[in-house]
């Protein structure tokens, strides 16, 4: 299944698990499949008193580590996208109500095709990507799209970890990011040989934001951690990411989502991986989360 075909009953199931409806719907809007505005999708989501979250996905599949052939940050900018992206706005601000969308999903990571890596390397490709942002986010706006909260999102950890590909080149500007994104995951494959803790990711990551953003909202947009990996408990790892979040060591902090997927041999489902659900019960019952945006 595609990260664009997101359904109800995967909700359902999710919320069952953890005894709490949640505040945003996070998704896919792959322009392999279409580049409409996903009215569908947002309006099952409406229905269920949650906020669409959109990753605006101009790519043309799903693959990783590679250049995209068509919607590269040349064209993008070159205006080739732009009836598409207006028409985008457009049903946007007819949809009416909230709506958060990002567009770049975790650039410092090589994985995504609009890392500096496949748009002219360490001296074009971050300068580019800022650009593209820029670019994006303006021409949605200018038909009045202003029911959109603009979302910058990168990893905790650069990927290449090399000076000319850290998060701080790639962010695009005060005025066309609302809130900031990070991706804190743990050991993502069960062979995988990833120790690392969610307080580490955030440890690490938090700061440089602070630094970079004081006054932008910061959510982690997806932290999870998969089953059946001997070098890490799926249910430890998450207990403790859970009552990092909670303990308010990160005042920036003001979101949460858990990555509630299984692909491959990847098993991240919080209502399948056996003790998982209980502890999301248990803190999920704090007062301190709620379950609308502010």
């Amino acid at each position: 299944m595609e990260e664009y075909q997101i359904t109800p009953a995967a909700l359902d199931a999710y919320e069952q698990a953890v005894g709490r409806k949640v505040a945003w719907v996070y998704f896919s809007n792959d322009w392999f499949a279409s580049r409409a505005f996903p009215l569908a999708t947002a309006q099952w989501i409406r229905s269920r008193n949650a906020v669409p979250f959109i990753r605006l996905m101009l790519r043309s599949s799903s693959e990783t580590y590679v250049a995209e052939p068509l919607y590269s940050l040349e064209a993008i900018l070159r205006g080739d996208f732009d009836s598409d992206l207006k028409a985008w706005g457009q049903a946007a601000k007819a949809f009416g109500t909230p709506v958060l969308v990002e567009w770049g999903t975790e650039v410092n990571g090589q994985w995504f095709s609009w890392n500096g890596r496949w748009n002219g390397g360490p001296t074009l490709g971050p300068q580019r990507f800022r650009d593209t942002y820029r670019h994006i986010v303006q021409t949605i706006k200018s038909v009045g799209a202003d029911n959109l909260t603009w979302v910058w999102h990168v990893d905790a950890y650069d990927d290449p970890e090399a000076e000319w590909n850290r998060l701080e080149n790639y962010y695009p500007g005060h005025d066309v990011v609302d809130w900031i994104g990070v991706s804190v995951y743990g050991a993502q494959e069960p062979a995988e040989n990833n120790t690392q803790t969610f307080a580490d990711g955030m440890n690490s990551v938090m700061p440089r934001l602070a630094r970079l953003a004081p006054d932008k909202p910061v959510v982690v947009a997806e932290f999870a951690v998969t089953a059946g990996n001997p070098r890490v408990n799926a249910v430890q790892w998450a207990e403790a990411a859970l009552s990092g979040i909670l303990s308010n060591q990160w005042p920036q902090l003001r979101g949460f989502a858990w990555w509630n997927e299984a692909f491959d041999t990847t098993e991240m489902r919080v209502q399948v991986i056996p003790g998982l659900k209980e502890v999301f019960r248990q803190k999920l019952a704090s007062p301190q989360v709620l379950d609308r945006p502010l």
